[in-house]
């Protein structure tokens, strides 16, 4: 069950703390677009703002080169960042609410190993033979990947939906999603053993986790995939709420508690599969945003967390890509590694917080 503290924390919004929301949804706004620009204007090569400006308006730039680096390379990948911020902080935020567990997240669970399981059974037993993971495969191909990633993540997900069902403790369902995930590394494994050299290389590249490997035209299918499931995000935030207040709440306000689970689990499984099979499985991210804009709002309601989390998520991811590009020069660090750092201090804070004051 979950604390009154946590229960009770979706008051009726006064003048006061509209003003502060708004304004404060306002800032984020801001840093999302000048991450954004710097994530475009900062690099091996450096670009001013006012230039990346002139090249996002399709305006001539002053040197040509700088309008082929932006649109052919930091474009997509920028975009990138932005929806896979996104989308891992709103399927945390989903899995958290749904699991009432507040170290919930694609990669605790499992969900990602499972992503991952999907990805690399397409991937290793794949008969094609160019050594690069994405870039020659077509929409068709790309779809295939996202159905694989979002069926592993899925089930992994389903499984620990049954088990939590039956485990009260928070703890022994995170010990159970690792070992759902150790599972599933452990199939991985076997089929590293049976791939060739090429796609072994190409499966390790892609598990450290990068956004700058999707292409245009795979956008073309990320995009759509990412933003119709946030709008399903959305759409649930009523639902989400009432989950919060407990399932027997829930059914007496009329809803139908399984076919909720069932949208939720279908939501978080295609946002975290999608951004697994494109740019791998990104750690911490989906448990360390949820949190940050509920302390930062001083709420749990989602019609405020969700497109809060969407902002922050971008914005984290982006300056995620700006430190692994920059931190070494000539050299570009792993993004998990960089999401690391970021994740591991918030998820440090909330195990410590929760058990100073033993709620969620």
């Amino acid at each position: 069950m979950l604390s009154k503290k946590y229960k009770f924390k979706i008051p009726l919004i006064t003048q006061k703390a509209l003003v502060f929301k708004t304004i404060t949804f306002l800032i984020i706004l801001v840093s999302l677009i000048l991450a954004f620009l710097l994530d475009l204007a900062l690099g091996s090569v450096a670009i001013p703002i006012d230039e990346v400006v002139k090249i996002l308006l399709g305006q001539e730039a002053e040197k040509v080169t700088w309008t082929h680096i932006i649109l052919k390379f930091r474009l997509p990948k920028a975009l990138t960042a932005t929806l896979a911020g996104a989308a891992l902080g709103v399927s945390g935020l989903q899995m958290q609410t749904l699991f009432k567990n507040p170290l919930a997240g694609p990669f605790a669970l499992g969900i990602s190993s499972g992503a991952s399981l999907g990805v690399a059974l397409v991937v290793l037993t794949a008969s094609a033979t160019t050594p690069t993971l994405l870039a020659d495969l077509g929409i068709i191909s790309d779809f295939g990947l996202v159905i694989a990633a979002s069926l592993g993540a899925a089930s992994v997900l389903g499984m620990m939906l049954v088990v939590s069902r039956r485990v009260q403790d928070t703890m022994t369902l995170l010990i159970l999603g690792l070992l759902f995930g150790y599972a599933t590394s452990a199939i991985v494994s076997i089929l590293l053993q049976f791939s060739s050299k090429e796609r072994i290389q190409s499966y390790i590249m892609w598990t450290f986790g990068s956004f700058a490997g999707v292409t245009w035209k795979q956008l073309v299918v990320l995009i759509p995939v990412i933003l119709l499931s946030l709008l399903g995000a959305v759409l649930q935030s009523k639902s989400l709420n009432a989950l919060l207040l407990g399932e027997s709440y829930a059914r007496s306000l009329g809803l139908t508690v399984q076919k909720t689970r069932f949208s939720i689990i279908t939501s978080a499984s295609i946002l975290a599969g999608a951004i697994t099979a494109f740019c791998g499985p990104i750690a911490f991210l989906g448990v360390a945003i949820p949190h940050l804009c509920r302390n930062l709002f001083n709420t749990s309601d989602h019609r405020i967390l969700i497109p809060s989390v969407t902002m922050m998520g971008a914005i984290l991811a982006l300056f995620a890509d700006l430190f692994s590009q920059l931190a070494v020069s000539q050299m570009v660090l792993p993004l998990n590694a960089v999401t690391a750092l970021i994740g591991t201090p918030v998820v440090t804070w909330v195990i410590l917080r929760r058990n100073s004051q033993k709620s969620f």
